[in-house]
């Protein structure tokens, strides 16, 4: 026989980990993490740490966001409000002007939008 003793069981890991921690799901937040982590092609443990230590979550917007936001969304609106009554009183510069600034407020709110 050779020298050599063989114990048996699981092999060692090349990484160790020793340090665990517990998440709770509700059924169907377990149900749409599991279905994740089968279209990614890891075990559900797997895809939670990697998207533990890689994920990317978008910040939610300061107050000081919200309230500049809020003041564009303002300012917009007063700007359609004129442009409707240029309309009505045929001031055609006023309108080409207004409508301008409109669409760039417009384009800048689409813009802060899909930052979230």
């Amino acid at each position: 026989m050779s020298d050599i003793k063989h114990n048996g069981g699981r092999p060692k890991k090349d990484v160790k980990r020793d340090s665990v921690t517990g998440v709770r799901f509700t059924k169907a937040e377990y149900f749409i993490v599991k279905q994740k982590a089968r279209k990614a092609g890891f075990k559900i443990t797997q895809y939670i740490r990697v998207m533990a230590l890689n994920g990317k979550i978008i910040a939610r917007f300061t107050e000081e966001e919200k309230q500049f936001i809020r003041q564009l969304i303002g300012m917009a609106n007063n700007i359609n409000q004129i442009t409707k009554l240029a309309h009505k009183e045929k001031i055609l510069t006023a309108i080409l002007h207004f409508e301008e600034y409109r669409t760039e407020f417009d384009l800048l709110l689409k813009q802060l939008k899909n930052d979230q």
